[in-house]
């Protein structure tokens, strides 16, 4: 796994873009706060840079350093999932600006998954996660049910987990700066 990561930052650091597993599917990623690279992910899912992706993080201080108010209760929610959770937070900082919703929130999940989380603690970045399809295809269960279009539109395929059948998406809850909170998705 190491040697993965290592291949993986590399290609990231470079601006280029992964096909990685995630802690639910599998996922197209790159360096959240480089627009170039963002970029490139929107036109190869061919998604229009109006609809934002999320970032993973690996804890609480890539949290605070991308937002300055995070509501208490997204720090309970966080504890009390017992699935991959998401939360959509308001104003976000130091990440790219084509990343950010019109709304000015942005979505993360904190990540456990091995793979992830080393990649995320070697970067000391936030890592774009957004399902591996074209925008409007369904989301692929498996690595085999990958596009090829996606395969080889990546600068790099991480080499793990191949066989995983992935888990379901993330739950997606939206808190505001006012304590508002509504489930997206379950």
């Amino acid at each position: 796994m190491n040697e993965e990561i290592i291949k993986a930052y590399e290609v990231i650091k470079e601006g280029g873009i992964i096909l990685y597993p995630t802690d639910t599917v599998w996922g197209i990623g790159c360096d959240a706060t480089n627009p170039e690279a963002v970029a490139k992910i929107y036109k190869l899912k061919q998604r229009a840079e109006t609809q934002s992706m999320i970032v993973l993080m690996n804890g609480e201080k890539m949290m605070y350093n991308v937002f300055k108010n995070i509501p208490e209760v997204a720090w309970q929610l966080l504890d009390l999932s017992e699935k991959p959770t998401t939360l959509i937070l308001d104003e976000p900082r130091n990440v790219a600006p084509n990343i950010i919703a019109a709304d000015n929130s942005l979505g993360i999940r904190l990540v456990k998954e091995p793979f992830c989380f080393k990649l995320l603690e070697r970067m000391k970045k936030p890592l774009v996660s957004t399902s591996a399809n074209i925008s409007g295809q369904p989301t692929p269960i498996a690595f085999k049910d990958i596009s090829p279009e996606i395969v080889n539109g990546v600068d790099y395929v991480v080499n793990l987990y191949h066989d995983r059948v992935a888990g379901k998406p993330s739950t997606i809850i939206k808190l505001t700066n006012d304590s508002q909170v509504k489930v997206i998705r379950k």
